[in-house]
């Protein structure tokens, strides 16, 4: 199944809001109702595909068969851009300029470099598509001619289980549901479940760096990965034979988080643990952000670790934006103060264990227990956000998210700093915002920070939301921040992960891509500016 085109997973989902919110968006933030509504599918127009018939039938002897490379309008349409609030914006006004060529589907790792060969001899572009939820301008090349959308859809296989290590081997074009399915028949799992679950892929969990929900448990998805074959227009290049090594910098680490620009992913090796007996998770209040940011800060620094921790600003909170399945819902919470979501995760009688010690520690640091119930609401709703997103869009109010992570001691400023950044802009311009935030993924040293901005779309909602996506990322890299935690670098956040990297940096990584791609096909413009 095809996530929607113009918005977010299964269309069955999609829910209008509910006119409670409504009403609110337009007395709070002075939402207007959209002029007219979206265009469909069959309105939008598509330039033919322009590829000869040479590179076509390089395209199809690459993939075994014409069958594998589709140049039809909607498939091309469900391979524009990825699902960012300006993609959406754009999509749906028609905006088809970043439209592939044509779509190439490979079934393994063979036919991704002779797809990558075909690419370079007929002077195509080629940018890997896997669940299509790059929120960063990964997806959007800058090219100076023709690309193609390489889908890997058909490597969607379990490739081994490694049981005595505790290791799977995955083909990347596998969404997480699948690979969960898969996993689950030995008795295993991942345990990443980002917000994008439903839809995203193993690659792109791997060229994104992902964090999952439960991070605090399992780990990023990036300190999972033990091995990785990548597929690049010079070869190939395997990385990964131990769990740890000392022969050398780490090959793994420059590939996780290089988003297609130096290759393609076409496996991973990564660790498994067993699938856990019970899960437990719950709700907790805190007085103030500050209050329960130490609390998260104790319990991850300190211990015990659960395997879910979260918290939600006092915004977030009133708003209840932790459970978005019953937001304007009538008898839906209206709390003060701070929600934190905390689950366990594990056998039954470790769990039970955990929770007892880390309930000693956030009474102790202030918290006051909520019980289950929010935290089952968080569980069961946890993967509905971006359908929130949608329905905001389509009621007129301009939604968007971004996020970043900081030492624990420089947490504060970078929350604040953002905060008036998205504040000062966007009620400069005449939609002032309503702005949210919460700690999503904790670390001994230090948090993410997680942002939700919801405003008037003003006149031209994309070129409104910019310059307060460029004062929140200046006030991110002034106050210490990383311009992104798990969203990954893309176009959108190119010029300020350049910044991070310095110039050295950015030198050195060229070097690899001329190494590893010569003539520069690979998503240009993504990760590092084009030459």
């Amino acid at each position: 199944m095809d996530m929607l085109w113009s918005g977010w997973g299964d269309p069955a989902k999609a829910a209008p809001l509910p006119e409670t919110v409504t009403g609110l968006l337009r007395e709070l933030l002075g939402v207007k109702p959209r002029p007219a509504g979206p265009l469909q599918l069959d309105d939008i127009a598509v330039p033919a595909a322009p590829l000869g018939s040479a590179a076509l039938q390089a395209l199809s002897a690459a993939v075994g068969g014409d069958a594998h490379v589709r140049t039809d309008a909607e498939t091309r349409i469900r391979h524009t851009r990825g699902k960012s609030t300006p993609d959406l914006l754009r999509i749906r006004a028609g905006d088809v300029r970043d439209v592939p060529a044509a779509v190439v589907l490979p079934a393994g790792h063979d036919d991704v470099l002779a797809v990558l060969r075909a690419c370079a001899e007929n002077g195509l572009a080629a940018v890997p598509f896997g669940g299509g939820t790059s929120v960063v301008g990964g997806l959007a090349p800058a090219r100076r001619g023709p690309f193609v959308a390489l889908d890997l859809r058909r490597m969607n296989r379990l490739l081994g289980v490694d049981p005595v290590s505790r290791t799977a081997t995955l083909q990347t074009g596998l969404r997480a549901p699948h690979a969960e399915t898969l996993l689950a028949e030995h008795g295993f799992t991942l345990g990443h479940f980002p917000q994008s679950y439903e839809w995203a892929t193993i690659g792109g969990f791997a060229a994104a760096r992902s964090s999952g929900q439960a991070s605090a448990g399992y780990g990023r998805f990036d300190e999972m990965v033990l091995g990785l074959t990548l597929a690049t227009p010079e070869g190939t290049l395997d990385a990964g034979r131990a769990p740890r090594s000392a022969a050398g910098p780490d090959l793994r680490q420059l590939i996780l988080g290089s988003e297609g620009a130096f290759g393609v992913i076409t496996s991973v090796t990564v660790r498994v643990r067993p699938l856990p007996a019970v899960r437990r998770y719950e709700g907790w209040r805190f007085a103030s952000f500050e209050e329960g940011g130490a609390a998260l800060r104790r319990l991850a620094q300190d211990g015990p670790r659960p395997t879910v921790l979260r918290l939600s600003d006092e915004t977030e909170t009133l708003i209840g934006l932790a459970q978005p399945d019953v937001i304007g819902a009538e008898g839906a919470p209206r709390n003060a103060g701070c929600l934190a979501i905390v689950g366990h995760e594990g056998t039954e009688e470790d769990t039970a264990r955990r929770r007892e010690q880390t309930a000693a520690v956030l009474r102790e640091c202030g918290g006051t227990y909520a019980g289950t119930e929010p935290g089952e609401r968080w569980a069961h709703g946890r993967y509905s956000a971006p359908y929130l997103r949608d329905a905001l869009l389509d009621a007129g109010a301009f939604a968007e998210t971004l996020e970043t992570a900081a030492f624990w001691s420089r947490i504060p400023e970078l929350y604040a700093s953002v905060r008036t950044a998205l504040t000062t802009t966007l009620t400069e311009a005449g939609t002032p915002p309503l702005v949210m935030c919460h700690i999503s993924h904790v670390y001994e040293n230090g948090a993410s920070l997680y942002f939700t901005v919801v405003s008037a779309q003003g006149d031209d909602p994309v070129a409104h939301w910019a310059p307060a996506k460029r004062a929140a990322g200046e006030a991110i890299l002034a106050a210490g921040g990383t311009i992104s935690h798990h969203h990954g670098v893309g176009t959108d956040h190119r010029d300020w992960y350049v910044r991070e990297a310095g110039p050295l940096g950015v030198e050195a990584l060229r070097a690899v891509k001329r190494r590893l791609d010569p003539g520069g096909l690979l998503n240009p413009g993504v990760l590092l500016p084009t030459d």
